[in-house]
């Protein structure tokens, strides 16, 4: 069985992308926060799922530069770090938490975390909840793996990729255009 590799976006197929999601879709900003998160950060779509406003917000509702995924929310359980500085995917977390804020999705009435519930998920669905997880196994040399995933973000990313017409886009796409980037600016496959 051979698997399909997530597409490596250039720099023209990503702009296009974005215009596609900012025009398709019940969640536009939603979306194209999605795609940012994914493409500037590396995040993986099940932590992207789990991701609470409390690790993207200081309580003075300033985003915050530097997020700390959790153990428990990464893949191998192995916490790490991702960077909040790509000016257009801090746009659209800003435009993604006008929208929770103006549907009332997740507030808490307290002025900390600018009226979000800290424990509340940053990615909800268009009905305003968060993305469940579902639990998949797979057979290692190991043994049997029972692992949790976010099919229904993965599908929805995907979909995002179909809108555009872009092939084999996934949510893993973000992940790779990343790495081929941070390679060709580098040349260093560790700093990958």
């Amino acid at each position: 069985m051979t698997s399909r590799q997530a597409a490596s976006l250039r720099p023209g197929q990503f702009r296009h992308l974005i215009r596609v999601a900012t025009v398709t879709g019940r969640m536009p900003e939603r979306d194209v926060m999605l795609l940012y998160l994914t493409h500037t950060t590396g995040i993986r779509v099940t932590e992207l799922a789990l991701l609470e406003v409390g690790d993207v917000l200081f309580p003075s509702g300033a985003i915050r530069p530097e997020v700390y995924l959790r153990a428990e929310i990464t893949k191998g359980c192995r916490p790490r770090n991702i960077y909040l500085t790509q000016p257009k995917c801090l746009t659209s977390i800003e435009q993604w938490i006008g929208v929770r804020l103006q549907r009332g999705w997740g507030v808490s009435g307290e002025p900390e975390y600018r009226g979000l519930r800290p424990n509340s998920r940053l990615v909800m669905t268009h009905k305003g909840r968060a993305f469940e997880l579902a639990f998949k196994r797979r057979e290692l040399e190991s043994g049997p793996e029972v692992y949790r995933a976010c099919d229904a973000l993965q599908q929805t990313i995907s979909r995002l990729y179909r809108q555009a017409g872009i092939k084999q886009g996934s949510s893993h796409s973000g992940r790779r255009s990343l790495a081929a980037r941070v390679l060709a600016a580098t040349g260093d496959v560790e700093t990958v």
